[in-house]
Parts: structure tokens; sequence; C-alpha cells
């Protein structure tokens, strides 16, 4: 009977469920693309490109291994943990030896990859990395000569086909190519193709042997080693074979999709961004859904409070319109839900697509879609929309047939206790998020902690939101009765309908609370960096690269000039301390302290050098550390180093939580050469940007920058990592925005019957559509400044915690551009569907519903 009457409702109800329709696609499709994003981090595939003709790859371990013994009643309970270091790792030449000797194997391919970038004018548009090999790896591919001959000599190369068509090369063609040392001019001497097609994530340029391993900068070392069976041995019962040789070493076999991490390790380190990014932008979404949904289901059962009343007051039971409104949530969320996650497909693709866009996921790790992200999301619009609508539509169902139909003629002016002490306790949770939030140190930490703050604040709104309306409802009657009859009409309207006008400051204040917080967390971390290392850098100029970085020689050359006090080289990358990942520096030592003023508080720089390190206070905080202590860490490569702290700096945002020699860290790096050049001139001098420039006038790409200059780089930097938190935050902000349309143009379409009864009464159109705009501003404002609260709370918290002084990066022309978007949603969405319920005679209206 019920399921029956859920039916003819929704179907007779079509725009009064419409609402609730929107809102639950928009959550569904939200969560199937976060989903599929989470699922392409555990699952995806990165298949190999470079290494598809060698069926057993042998490649070094990346991981850094960690093994705890816990002590229990019942007896030890062992754990193994493992965390993926930040360069390539590499293997002893001698594992060719050893593999070449296992049964099975007809030929053992050894493989050289380096950076190797062609410095071609016309291959600057080509975003795709770059690497060199030795000739005699070709086959690994396999690559053969389709044009000239192959390198014989230490000054040829050859490229492949489509880095050849890109930079107009051919055989005979120069080509400057910048890889580990100085960059050199080498002759093509062949074209090189492939029958699998071209490379689609990376470019190839084949060396002789010999100028590979000179490049590579690697003695003894090789990056992997390809093996090809003999005929009749397949590859799963091979590689068992050379698993076994191997067995005790730190190299690793692979077939088949498992042979993709050990070409592309980035790709491979960026499943684990993308398992965070995922899961943080899912969980928010999540969150933010079952506010949002919730609050359209509240609004949804209170337009048919009338209809429901009448169904009590002919006998419903309680039970029997529980089960109504559960059967009808159910229908919406399954048709929203099953259209929601079809619609999250192509959202998921767009969203990888701009990643990798930007920069964040690389190309090679291929986006996997799956039914578990769909499932998942139609599951969670069902329980959503059920869960909704049962807790909304509760007091309805319980309440006597005769209360039910006094408050359907008149909005109840109690809060009810449960819905106050509920809202009283999310309060209490996102003000502890708060706290805690100010006592978190590193950034992995504490953005999740942000973003959850904002949803549980805005949840505490969204169930304290009578209330909060009808208190500024009494602060805002005088200035809206200077609007005439129409500010009395919406002062009566706020004051009558607190829990309607509610449901449309809720999602306003989560709108305007979480892309203020979206907008301005980078900014006030990216912000005190900046002013870290302004302050830090003693430096008078910089010299910097367009091409992969500074080579050697051009810091020397800058080192030699006259005038020239110092020049500090300087390289970024990552180490493992334990599994625990910190961001780390070298700096070549000679005259540090005069390009660099890290604001040392305990030691000296004085003896920083080969065999010592400088750490972060937040890093000697964290791992227990001070001047004269041992400091053990994993490089880049893998290669597990013990040092002694000489220093422990304040500056560690503008600099880094460790500082090493440089020489230690770059021959542990793909990429050796410099970020930049701090150079300090000796007072008097006279030195500038022209001498500087001279020095490195035949070297490619090097630029000279004043301070100010390379500040303003460190800026481009930071708003560029702006834009990629924009964009994996910018659909929960859309939905976000879409519920503040969907909640205004609900609260106001179910007026009918209010207008008309105005209209009756002699108000004129006019003044009715100004009675709705006055009440759209009050409501924007009051969503303004509880979004604006949220926001200044979190921020303030997040600024004190990560940079240790309140003081969040709150841009004036991005606050007033989130306000006026904000307005101008809020004006359209009430003043459209305002309109169109003034259009409808008053006579008809009143005789319809009455």
């Amino acid at each position: 009977m019920m399921l029956r009457y859920a039916l003819q409702t929704v179907r007779h109800r079509k725009a009064g469920f419409l609402g609730a329709f929107v809102a639950l696609l928009c959550a569904t499709a939200l969560i199937t693309a976060c989903g599929t994003l989470l699922e392409t981090g555990l699952r995806g595939t990165i298949r190999t490109e470079r290494y598809a003709a060698a069926p057993v790859l042998v490649s070094a371990d990346r991981m850094v291994r960690e093994t705890t013994v816990k002590e229990k009643k019942g007896g030890t309970k062992t754990k193994h943990k493992a965390k993926p270091v930040a360069e390539r790792a590499w293997l002893p030449a001698a594992t060719a030896d050893t593999v070449r000797a296992v049964p099975g194997v007809e030929r053992v391919v050894p493989e050289l990859t380096f950076q190797a970038v062609p410095l071609a004018a016309e291959d600057s548009g080509a975003r795709r990395p770059s690497y060199g090999h030795a000739w005699s790896s070709a086959p690994l591919t396999p690559f053969t000569i389709a044009d000239g001959q192959p390198p014989r000599n230490a000054d040829e190369i050859v490229v492949d086909r489509a880095l050849a068509a890109r930079a107009e090369l051919r055989p005979g063609s120069e080509l400057t190519v910048q890889s580990t040392g100085e960059p050199r001019t080498y002759r093509v001497s062949g074209i090189a193709h492939t029958p699998r097609g071209d490379l689609t994530h990376q470019s190839a340029l084949f060396f002789s042997d010999d100028e590979a391993r000179r490049l590579s900068a690697r003695g003894g070392q090789v990056s992997a080693i390809g093996v090809l069976p003999t005929p009749g041995i397949g590859a799963t019962e091979l590689a068992a074979r050379v698993e076994r040789a191997l067995a005790g070493t730190t190299a690793q076999v692979a077939t088949g999709d498992d042979r993709g991490p050990a070409e592309f390790p980035d790709a491979a380190g960026a499943r684990t961004k993308l398992v965070s990014m995922g899961g943080a932008m899912g969980g928010t979404s999540l969150l933010v859904a079952i506010l949002v949904v919730t609050g359209t289901f509240a609004l949804s059962v209170q337009q048919r409070h009338r209809e429901l009343a009448l169904l009590r007051a002919i006998a419903a039971t309680p039970a029997q319109l529980r089960r109504m409104i559960g059967r009808e949530a159910l229908l919406v969320g399954l048709a929203a839900g099953t259209a929601g996650a079809l619609t999250g497909l192509p959202l998921a693709a767009w969203l990888h697509g701009r990643f990798v866009a930007g920069g964040v996921v690389p190309g090679a790790l291929e986006r996997t879609t799956g039914v578990l992200p769909m499932c998942a999301a139609v599951a969670a619009g069902l329980l959503g929309s059920w869960a909704a609508a049962r807790i909304t539509g509760r007091r309805i169902a319980r309440i006597r047939p005769a209360e039910a139909l006094s408050e359907a003629a008149v909005e109840r002016r109690r809060t009810g206790r449960l819905r106050a002490v509920a809202g009283t306790l999310l309060l209490a949770a996102g003000a502890m998020l708060v706290v805690v939030l100010g006592s978190l140190r590193t950034e992995p930490a504490s953005t999740p902690v942000t973003f959850l703050a904002v949803v549980v604040l805005a949840g505490a709104v969204s169930l304290l939101g009578p209330l909060l309306v009808r208190a500024a409802t009494a602060l805002l009657a005088g200035p809206l009765r200077l609007a005439g009859p129409g500010g009395h009409l919406a002062t009566a309207n706020l004051r009558g309908n607190a829990t309607r006008m509610a449901s449309a400051v809720t999602p306003l204040a989560l709108l305007i609370g979480m892309t203020c917080t979206v907008l301005f967390v980078t900014p006030t971390l990216g912000n005190a960096a900046r002013t870290q290392a302004r302050d830090g850098i003693r430096a008078d100029w910089v010299l910097s690269a367009q091409g992969p970085g500074v080579t050697r020689e051009a810091a020397e050359r800058v080192r030699r000039t006259p005038g020239v006090a110092a020049a500090t080289e300087t390289v970024h990358t990552s180490v493992r301390v334990g599994l625990a990942k910190y961001a780390a520096q070298g700096v070549t030592p000679a005259g540090l302290t005069r390009t660099w003023d890290p604001r040392v508080t305990g030691g000296t720089l004085a003896g920083f050098g080969e065999g010592t390190a400088a750490v972060s206070e937040l890093a000697a905080a964290r791992l227990g550390l001070a001047p004269g202590s041992t400091l053990t860490l994993t490089l880049g490569v893998g290669t597990p180093v013990t040092l002694t702290v000489a220093a422990v700096y304040a500056r560690g945002l503008g600099f880094g939580d460790l500082t090493l020699p440089h020489d230690l860290v770059a021959a542990h790096m793909d990429n050796p050469l410099a970020s930049g050049v701090l150079v300090a001139a000796e007072p008097g001098s006279g030195v500038g940007r022209e001498q500087l420039a001279a020095a490195v006038r035949d070297v490619p790409g090097a630029v000279v920058l004043s301070a100010a200059q390379a500040d303003a780089a460190r800026a481009e930097r930071q708003d560029a990592g702006a834009e990629i938190n924009l964009l994996a935050m910018g659909l929960v902000l859309a939905f976000t925005a879409v519920s503040v349309v969907n909640t205004l143009a609900m609260s106001t379409a179910e007026r009918f019957r209010e207008f008309a009864m105005l209209r009756l009464a002699g108000a004129e159109r006019r003044q009715v559509l100004r009675m709705l705009r006055t009440e759209a501003l009050a409501v924007l404002l009051i969503g303004t400044v509880l979004g604006s609260g949220i926001a200044l709370a979190v921020l303030t918290a997040f600024s004190v915690g990560m940079t240790g002084v309140a003081a969040p990066a709150v841009l004036p022309v991005g606050y007033a551009t989130v306000v006026g978007l904000a307005g101008l949603l809020a004006l359209a969405a009430t003043a459209l569907p305002g309109r169109v319920a003034l259009r409808v005679a008053p006579v008809e209206v009143a005789t319809a519903k009455g």
C-alpha cells in the first residue's frame, strides 16, 4: 500500500523531488569520480614501453623497509612496512653475470637510463621526459635504425622517430643535449623506430656505449637488466629461476605489467599521491554530500508537511509514514545514484587528464575504470537518501494528527532538543578539531584535518541554523525595516520561517567556508615559506637555468668572476629517515654563510661539510636530534648514510627540513644539476648582472636573476601549487555551489501559496520581488558571516600549526570574488523561481492550493 502511494507521490510531485534528485546525482557523480581516482592509485596499470621486448626485467629495489616487533600478551607481533625512495635505484653491473649464468637465459641486456634533454628550440613544446641510453640496449624495446646508422663515436647520437619529427632532425643534423654534466652538441647519425609504434610517455636518445657510461655517471652500475629466454622457456618460469639466483640481493624480478614501475619510478610513486588525493577528496565529498543531501531532504519533507499532516489526520500510522518516506527516498536515490555513477566516469576521466596535464600524475599511470566506485556511489546514494529522509521525517511521523495539522500551517518555533544537543556536540567537535589543527606541524597531517574541520563546523551550522537565523534576524531587524514594506515582510519571514531559511544558509556557509579555505590554505603556507626564504637568502643574485639545471662548470665560472665572494650550488630532493619522508637540499659548503642564513638556533654552520648535516627545528624535535647527534638516513637512490648534526635552524619552511652537503646529495640523484646558484658579491666590488651574465653567456639556458626576481619565480611556483589544490577540490566546490542554487530554488519555488496570499492582500508584484531580494541578501549576509568565521578559524589554526604565527593569507580580491559569486548564485536562485511563481494568477493558486 505504502509502496504504491510512494510511487504515485514521486510520479505526481516530480518538481518536489527534483531538488533531492539533483543533490543525490551530484553527490554520487562526485563519489564515483573520487573513487575512480582512488582505485587508479591502488590498481592503476603502469605499462612498460622501453622494456616491451624483454619478457623478464631485473631492477633494483626502491623500497626502504622497516620491521617492528611488539610484545603482546599472546606473544610477539611482527610488522613489515616499506616506503619508496625518491630517485631511480641502481644495480651492480656484476648482477648481469649472475643472471647470464641462469639456465634458460638466451641473452642478457644491461640498461642505462639517465637524463638527456634535447635543447632544440623546435622541441621546447614537448613536455614528455627525455632519457638517454646506450645503443647496445636498443633490443629491449626493440629499436632499430630506420634511417642512417647506429652511433659509432662519442659525438654521435640516435634519436627516436617521434623526437626527430618534432625537432625536424635527420641524419647529419646537430643536436645539443643537456645530460648529467655540461651540455654537448652531437651529430645525429640515425633515426630509430620500433614496430610497436612511437613511445608515448618519453623520448629516447641513444649514445655509444662508452659515452652512455660517461653521461650516466654511475661507474659499475646499471639501471636495469633485460632478460630474453631461450625458445621454449616461459617468462614466469625464467623469472622464478632468476629470483632464486638473485636471492639475498637487492634485485627485483618482474614480468608483464610489473615491469612498468621499474621503467617509470615517478609513476609508481604517484600511486601513493593519487591514493592520498582520491581518499581526501572522496572523504570530503562524502561528508559534504551527507550534509547537503540531509538538508535537501529536510527541505523536501518540510514542503510536504501539510500533505503528511493530512495523512496522519486520516489515520495513517507513524510506521506507515516512515515506510512511505523511506521508500520514496529509495526510489529517488536509485534513479539519481545510477545516473550519478554513470556521470562520474567521464568526470573522473576529465579530472585524471587535468592531473596529468598539471604534472601531478604521470601519463604512464593509466586510469582504472572499475564497477566498484560506481557500486559504492549507488550504495552511498541509496543509504544516504533513505537515512536523510527517515531522519528528517521522523518528527512528523511521530506527532499527533492535530499537532501535525497545526505545524503544517505555522512553522514550529522551538528547535528540537535533540537537534540542539547534536548541534552543540558537533560545534564542540569542530572546536576540538581547530585546536588540534593548531598543534599539527606537517602538511600531510594538517590537510585532512583542515577540510574535516570546515565540514564539521558547517554541520553544526546546519543543526543550529534556526537558532542562528533567529539571532541574526534580531540584529538585522532594524536595517531591514529601512528597506520599506519589502524589508518588513522579509523580517517577518526570517523570524517565522527560520528552519526554511537555515536550510538556505547552511550550503552558503559551507560554500564560502570551503572555498576560502581551499583558496587561502596554500598561500598561507607558501607566503610563510617565501618570507623565510627571502629573509634567509643573503645572495645578491641567483643563477638559474631554463633547462634541467645549472651545471657545475657554469657555477665555477661564476665563482671565478672577479668580485664574487661566494657561489652556493643548491639541489633539492627528498630522503627517508626510517620510513618518514623529509624534504632535503644539498648546498656547497664553501662560503655558505655569505649567501645563506637559515637562522641557526643551535650549533654552528662553521664546520658544515662532508659527514655533517643541518636540520630544522621541526625535524630535530620529531627525531630527537641536537647538535652533535647522529643522523642515519636513506638518500634518494636508496643508499643509507650516517651523518653528524652540525646545526639546528628555525627557517625550515623556507629551506626544507634537512640540509646536506651538495656533493653527497647530487651523487645520489637522477638530475645532479643545481636548481640554482646563490651568488654573493664582495662589498663595494660593483659586480652586477652584466658581469655574471658574461661569465655564462655560452651556457644554454643560463639566466641571472636578482633577489626580487627569484622571489617572484618562487611566487609563480606557489601559484601553480595553489591551482592544483583548487583543481583537486574544485569538484567539491562545484557540488557545493550546485547545492546552494538547488536549495534556494527549492525554498523559493514552494512558496506559490504565500506569494498568492500576499498578492490577494494587496502587495504588488515588485514588492514581493523586493521582499525576495531582501531575504536573499539577509541569507547571504548570514551565510557569509558564518562561512567566513569558519574559514578564518580554520585558516588561523592552520597558520599557527604550520608557521607558528596566526597570520592566514586572506587575499582581499579573492575573498571579494568568492562572496560576489556566492551572492550572484543566491540572488539568481531566488529571483528566477520567484518570477516564475508570480506569473501565475493569485486566484488560481489560492483555488488550487486551498
